[in-house]
């Protein structure tokens, strides 16, 4: 399915998904208390000028999709069926798409997305996607980072009470009135011109980053317990 073109009915069936679907997110996302710690550190690049590049677990799309909408932020989908209903549901809350993946228009889609950062638009990768291994890194958003002088903004969502999918990512779907906590790290720098062992220890860092911000995630529902029980 990754190397053809999709069927009429195939995009029939994307935009029925679409269609249902995001008033589904919208719905129940409206249900969800929100913490957020670090916010200032987005509120710092924007104040300078400049435009983030989101970084996120793949498994956090579906809150990180509604937390961060009508931002324009442009996103790397996949050029495949699972792609083009991701990207239709994206783009009713105020996305917009670079279609390509690790697999397939990897390079075109970074090449557009380094154009919207010129442009002024942020940028965002679910960057252990589009199929893992989960919490797994993959270079692009590094690469980019690197290439635009734009920084990283890495971030972590964690519900309370939540279904969890038995995919490759563990997807996770907040539970309607859940507590959600929003973590978001500092910007995350990359030097151009750097080798490309120098731009592995990046990559490698920005990983750690992301695995202490889910932490400070779980850390802020458990204060957020703690506070209602005493």
């Amino acid at each position: 399915m990754t190397g053809r073109a999709l069927t009429g009915w195939q995009l029939f069936q994307a935009a029925t998904i679409a269609g249902l679907g995001a008033p589904v997110i919208g719905g129940l996302c409206r249900t969800l208390r929100w913490r957020v710690d670090g916010l200032q550190h987005h509120e710092a690049i924007t104040s300078a000028g400049r435009q983030p590049i989101f970084a996120f677990w793949h498994g956090r799309i579906l809150p990180a999709t509604y937390f961060w909408r009508e931002r324009r932020i442009v996103v790397m989908t996949s050029r495949n069926f699972d792609g083009e209903w991701i990207a239709r549901i994206i783009e009713r809350f105020g996305y917009g798409t670079a279609r390509g993946s690790t697999s397939r228009g990897g390079r075109r889609a970074l090449i557009q997305m380094k154009r919207d950062l010129g442009g002024g638009r942020p940028v965002a990768f679910t960057v252990d996607g589009p199929r893992g291994p989960a919490r797994r890194v993959q270079p692009g958003a590094v690469w980019l980072a690197g290439a635009t002088g734009q920084p990283i903004l890495p971030f972590h969502i964690e519900a309370d009470r939540h279904w969890e999918a038995s995919s490759w990512d563990r997807t996770q779907v907040p539970r309607p009135f859940a507590q959600v906590a929003v973590a978001i790290g500092a910007p995350f720098e990359v030097d151009a011109g750097l080798s490309a062992e120098r731009l592995e220890e990046r990559r490698a860092a920005l990983e750690l980053e992301l695995g202490s911000l889910e932490t400070r995630a779980a850390s802020l529902l458990s204060a957020q317990v703690e506070g209602a029980v005493g």
